[in-house]
């Protein structure tokens, strides 16, 4: 059993948003609608894919004017680099948001594997004993 429950370390990346003043509402809101569903590229780990907006900071100018962010997990650099170069994130940005950004910041790093446990899916297979969909083994009944 833990050969297939050893830690995988995660890819978190995190992207703030911040569209010109002249973007409608309903432009932000068909970005947001567009980037979710990135979520279900093979190279999300476990569709991993939260975008969210518009801040809570309190003071709201700690924000710095960003309006949404996207945080995604992938299993590897490999798997960060095949999102970034697929044809519907290619799509999502340069449909809706390169032409009308005023802003954006992105940040990724590797995950220590001693923090993984804080990674909440991960952690909880753990945890439990259950296997997310990547980590599980291959039955005979899952390779037909």
């Amino acid at each position: 059993m833990a050969a297939f429950l050893e830690l995988k370390t995660d890819l978190p990346f995190i992207v703030f948003f911040k569209f010109r003043a002249d973007v409608s509402e309903e432009h932000k809101q068909t970005f947001v609608r567009e980037l979710k569903k990135l979520k279900h590229l093979p190279c999300v780990k476990d569709n991993r894919l939260i975008v969210g907006g518009p801040s809570v900071t309190d003071p709201i100018e700690r924000s710095k004017g960003f309006e949404f962010a996207l945080l995604s997990y992938h299993e590897n650099r490999a798997a960060l680099d095949e999102y970034q170069a697929s044809k519907e994130h290619t799509w999502v940005t340069q449909t809706y948001m390169f032409p009308y950004k005023e802003d954006l910041c992105r940040f990724d790093f590797e995950v220590d594997p001693e923090d993984e446990y804080m990674c909440p899916i991960t952690a909880l297979s753990k945890l439990s004993g259950l296997q997310t969909p990547t980590e599980a083994p291959k039955t005979p009944e899952t390779t037909n």
